[in-house]
């Protein structure tokens, strides 16, 4: 009995190890960039654009976990960003159609995007890297025959607000307040349920030093927002859209299935579950969350232009990868997506403020990407 505790223990230990990995590397990336920069990686400003730009990315990384987690994978995200926001843009500029008209036609045309590519994976078994592949190619191309290929601006004042609107000092502090209050009760109920189940916990120092430093990192990350203009608005759409995903592959009968069908497709089957609607349903929603993406871009950028959504796919990926999420299904988390898309995005932004070219940042998130994937495979032939 003590050395089963034991073992549990282990396991315990280096579950959490695996869990904070990446917040220790974030911490270094940051660390190392404030260094570099002179002290102006961590100025307010600069920690907001960092967070604007990462939760475009975010929004997209959630949908694609659950899409992963399956077993499946979507190439077709970043042109999907870029119809949908399009799509938005023209209706806004070129017909003049009001902004809840044209927020929901984006996302209607996400959700048909998404089942697009989905009926081929869920219904007709063609592989999805070859049909969302083909599937960027050709929303790429509708976008460019749609836009003309050029840049259409200005949007609306309501619909710039989307992206370029930040909370109020007061407001930012009630949220952070939740925020916290939200934090320790899912700790406190995923311990309570962890001890109703019989699994083991972690000790009480470290359940109250988790709470302690959710609470620290929240006063901080408001704080420094306030000191600028307040919480951005893409934050808070990204930190809605997380709890509520958080809550479905965590709480609910739809998420342990995804999970499921991830782990073992034919034993999933047998057991019951409607595969291919599970399936499809997820690149409909993998599509709603692109179509998301695309209006936040679209209104940060104040229009459309013909290269919005370029190369999102790979950072998406990435940041879903470097956050634990394995390439052959069945494993990961939505925090952990959003630990590697803040990975990705600090990347970026530090390197943009040492004037590291485009090219020199390719290379730098490609080898950033091997890594990851590299690490994924190690772990996977080490449980085998």
């Amino acid at each position: 009995m003590d050395g089963l505790k034991q073992k549990t223990k282990q396991q315990l230990i280096k579950f959490d190890l695996r869990t904070y990995t990446m917040v220790a590397v974030l911490i270094l990336i940051a660390v190392v960039f404030e260094i570099l920069t002179k002290g102006v990686f961590f100025t307010p400003r600069n920690l907001s654009n960092l967070f604007r730009s990462m939760s475009i990315t975010a929004v997209i990384a959630i949908g694609m976990v659950m899409i992963m987690v399956s077993g499946n994978i979507d190439l077709s995200v970043g042109s999907i960003v870029a119809l949908c926001g399009g799509i938005a843009a023209v209706l806004q500029v070129w017909h003049g159609l009001p902004t809840a008209v044209v927020v929901a036609a984006a996302l209607i045309l996400g959700g048909i995007l998404g089942a697009w590519s989905g009926y081929w994976v869920a219904y007709r078994g063609l592989p999805a890297f070859i049909v969302t592949l083909g599937s960027q190619l050709a929303f790429r191309g509708i976008y460019l025959v749609i836009t003309k290929g050029i840049t259409i601006t200005p949007i609306s004042h309501s619909f710039a607000l989307i992206s370029q609107s930040y909370l109020p000092p007061a407001m930012g502090i009630v949220v952070g307040i939740l925020g916290g209050l939200a934090m320790t009760a899912m700790f406190w109920l995923n311990r309570k349920s962890r001890k109703r189940y019989g699994f083991q916990n972690s000790t009480s120092g470290v359940f109250v030093g988790k709470i302690l430093l959710t609470w620290v990192v929240l006063g901080a990350f408001v704080f420094s927002m306030n000191r600028f203009n307040g919480v951005p608005a893409p934050v808070m759409i990204l930190i809605v859209l997380a709890v509520i995903f958080v809550f479905i592959t965590t709480r609910t009968r739809f998420g342990r299935r995804i999970y499921a069908i991830g782990g073992n497709q034919e034993a999933a089957r047998l057991s019951g579950i409607d595969v291919r609607a599970y399936m499809m349903v997820l690149y409909v929603v993998m599509g709603v969350m692109a179509a998301i993406s695309g209006i936040m871009l679209t209104s940060r950028l104040d229009g459309a232009t013909a290269s919005a959504g370029t190369a999102y796919e790979t950072d998406v990926i990435s940041a879903v990868v470097i956050g634990g999420t394995s390439m052959a299904g069945g494993k990961g988390t939505i925090m952990g997506a959003l630990i590697g898309a803040l990975v990705i995005a600090a990347l970026e932004n530090g390197m943009s403020l040492l004037n590291i070219t485009y090219y020199y940042q390719s290379i730098v998130k490609g080898l950033v990407l091997i890594f990851a994937v590299l690490l994924d495979v190690s772990t996977q032939s080490k449980k085998s």
